[in-house]
């Protein structure tokens, strides 16, 4: 079995990963999956707790379950965020973050 530290260590590096893209890329679609990136640390953390909580090894759902929705909040932001991007990239014609910076064409 392996140790909760390796998930643990795994949901770090993929966080700061995910961190890293969206502090340093301009790109919004790239943001977006980088933001994708950090949820899905999320759930590993969440999921690896519920495992390491468990007795006799039956795990604890209740993580896994939030782990569930935090998906559906995932593929809802997903659409609505891609819906925003084909709308800003009609009206500027490019989804780099600056041109984004005002409002007013």
């Amino acid at each position: 079995m392996t140790p909760l530290a390796h998930y643990l260590i795994l949901s770090g590096i993929l966080f700061s990963i995910g961190l890293a893209g969206v502090l340093i890329r301009k790109n919004i679609i790239v943001v977006f999956m980088c933001l994708e990136m950090m949820l899905s640390a999320a759930n590993i953390s969440l999921v690896a707790f519920s495992r390491a909580q468990g007795t006799e090894g039956v795990p604890v759902y209740d993580p896994q379950v939030l782990s569930l929705f935090i998906v559906a909040i995932a593929a809802a932001e997903v659409a609505i965020g891609l819906a925003l991007i084909v709308a800003m990239f009609r009206a500027r014609k490019s989804v780099e973050s600056t041109a984004i910076t005002t409002l007013k064409d």
